[in-house]
């Protein structure tokens, strides 16, 4: 999916977060690479081609909204389909290497809302180039065993209509700020949660 030569561009633009978590994308939080590599991420041509492979027509009439993740905590990654306001979602990841002998933060899609071990494809490394994208439904069941540190991620979700992007755009903006100002204690809530814990919107 990506030139490897443009790896270490990619990771001295990526955005620098204070909190753990995914953040609605800002140009100005980002560097050229970034930019322009969210920029072809949700263009109307690109949407169109993952389109067609998931079944969506015309996938460029629905409003992208993009959020990025630098680091997640253990409470991330719990098992989830993504709301019904999604209609697909893509997951590009950036990180140069991932520990091998690892399954923490590694995605999983499943078969069963409460079984992270469910899975119906071999789990999916978060390494560098990888892209992973899926049609929302009502069983589109989805996660990762409890990781906490960087996990470099580029999402874009393709949502319903303008209305559901705002809101979302909103939430993702607060959450961005109670994060920031609640730090340690973000990092210790949900530390100790099951590796089958979801939360089924």
């Amino acid at each position: 999916m990506l030139d490897p030569a443009s790896a270490s561009a990619l990771d001295d633009d990526f955005p620098r977060y204070a909190g753990a978590g995914y953040f609605p994308h800002a140009a100005n939080d980002c560097g050229q690479s970034v930019n322009a590599l969210v920029s072809e991420l949700t263009s109307p041509e690109f949407a169109n081609a993952l389109g067609e492979h998931l079944g969506i027509a015309r996938l460029s009439q629905y409003p992208p909204l993009v959020t990025i993740c630098r680091s997640l905590n253990l409470r991330h990654g719990s098992i989830h389909t993504d709301s019904v306001s999604k209609v697909a979602s893509l997951l590009l990841y950036l990180n140069p290497q991932w520990p091998a002998e690892s399954h923490a933060g590694c995605l999983r899609f499943l078969a069963q809302p409460h079984d992270i071990e469910a899975t119906l494809i071999p789990e999916i490394p978060p390494v560098y180039g990888t892209l992973a994208a899926f049609k929302r439904t009502d069983c589109s069941y989805h996660g990762h065993l409890p990781f906490e540190g960087e996990r470099h991620v580029i999402q874009v979700a393709w949502l319903v209509d303008a209305a559901a992007k705002a809101r979302k755009t909103r939430r993702g903006r607060l959450s961005r700020f109670v994060k920031w100002v609640t730090g340690r204690m973000d990092r210790a809530y949900g530390k100790h949660r099951d590796k089958n814990a979801a939360h089924l919107d």
